[in-house]
C-alpha cells in the first residue's frame, strides 16, 4: 500500500508565496514521475506542473515563471513553491505520483487526497 500526503495550504493574499509538499509512503520499491494537479470549484483537474526522476520538469503555461516544482528521489518527496500568487490559482492542490512497489512488475498512479490553497485578499 504507497499513501501520498500533502501539506502547506493556507490562505494567502494575492502576489503572496506558498510552498506546498508531498510525501509519499509505504512499500515503494521506485516512483517515475511525479506531478501536481489542481481542481478549482466548478472547474476540471488539470496539471499544474510535473517532474520526472531525472529532474526534467514541465508546467501549464498559467505558473510558468512563478511556480518551481522539485523532489528528492531519496526521500520519496515533491514540493511546489508557488510564488506571485493570484486569486485564480485558488484550487485544491493533489499530488500524483507513478509508483513501483515491491512485489509488483508494472507501475501504477497513486493520488494524494489534497490541500486546499486559497488566494484572495
Amino acid at each position: 500500500q504507497v499513501q501520498l500526503v500533502e501539506s502547506g495550504g493556507d490562505l494567502v493574499q494575492p502576489g503572496g508565496s506558498l510552498r506546498l509538499s508531498c510525501a509519499a509512503s509505504g512499500s515503494i520499491f521506485s516512483i517515475n514521475t511525479m506531478a501536481w494537479y489542481r481542481q478549482g470549484s466548478g472547474k476540471q483537474r488539470e496539471l499544474v506542473a510535473g517532474i520526472t526522476s531525472g529532474g526534467s520538469t514541465r508546467y501549464a503555461d498559467s505558473v510558468k515563471g512563478r511556480f518551481t516544482i522539485s523532489r528528492d528521489n531519496a526521500k520519496n518527496t515533491m514540493s511546489l513553491q508557488m510564488n506571485s500568487l493570484k486569486p485564480e490559482d485558488t484550487a485544491i492542490y493533489y499530488c500524483k505520483a507513478n509508483v513501483l512497489t515491491y512485489g509488483e512488475t508494472s507501475y501504477r498512479e497513486v493520488w494524494g487526497q489534497g490541500t486546499l490553497v486559497t488566494v484572495s485578499s
